[in-house]
């Protein structure tokens, strides 16, 4: 990788599955992190990369988009959720990596779903840590939306009696089905982005420069 970096730069990526889709692209651009960057069974949050002055933080994927905003890290790996979720002015999303791709939806449970009608819905409950977009999708729909917010443990509210239905992230659908739950209605694809500091990508060359070299080892795509 050529690249002069004028300051130090970090990269806030997200814990979970993301570390190895990550890999491929950061190998083509030359960046190779310390090893125990891919264990995600090392309790470590900071690493060191083959490049001087380049490091990565690895934090919540709640997370990753408020260290960058704040300017902690000067770029970040972030799913289009949490880009949709929280409105932070002081980030930039250029460039679509491709990884990460999942949907937002609704699941509720399998007997529910036998007999319901989601185009009937006037009024629902909904478990979810998307209050956000979810308030914003069922009130395009002319729908209330009661939002109760949850971190975690999302299969568990119809379980209990919480809330009829969640609204969470789904890829396989394995973790629903194993809750008894069937999905019923999607919100939005999710795939993650390149995310940047407005203030780092407008005053330093050398973000800029990096974000170039991700932006060329993808297939072409617009500005988000």
């Amino acid at each position: 990788m050529t690249l002069t970096l004028t300051a130090p730069i970090t990269i806030a990526v997200p814990k979970g599955r993301i570390f190895s889709e990550l890999a491929p692209l950061m190998s083509a651009i030359g960046i190779t992190p310390e090893e125990k960057f891919f264990d995600e069974d090392d309790r470590a949050l900071q690493f060191q990369s083959n490049v001087a002055g380049l490091s990565f933080i690895r934090v919540r994927s709640f997370d990753v988009a408020t260290f960058v905003a704040y300017g902690a890290a000067q770029l970040g790996v972030c799913g289009s959720d949490v880009m949709e979720e929280f409105s932070y002015p002081d980030l930039y999303a250029p460039l679509d990596l491709g990884i990460g791709k999942c949907r937002l939806s609704v699941a509720e449970p399998a007997g529910l779903a036998a007999e319901d009608d989601p185009a009937r819905w006037s009024h629902v409950k909904i478990a979810t840590k998307y209050p956000a977009i979810t308030q914003r999708h069922f009130a395009a729909r002319g729908v209330q939306a009661e939002c109760i917010k949850l971190s975690g443990a999302m299969e568990l509210a119809p379980a209990i009696g919480l809330s009829q239905r969640i609204v969470d992230l789904v890829s396989s659908g394995a973790t629903l089905k194993a809750n008894g739950l069937v999905e019923v209605e999607k919100l939005m694809d999710v795939s993650s982005r390149l995310i940047v500091n407005r203030a780092a990508f407008k005053t330093r060359p050398d973000v800029h420069a990096l974000v170039e070299q991700f932006r060329a080892v993808l297939p072409q795509q617009d500005a988000a």
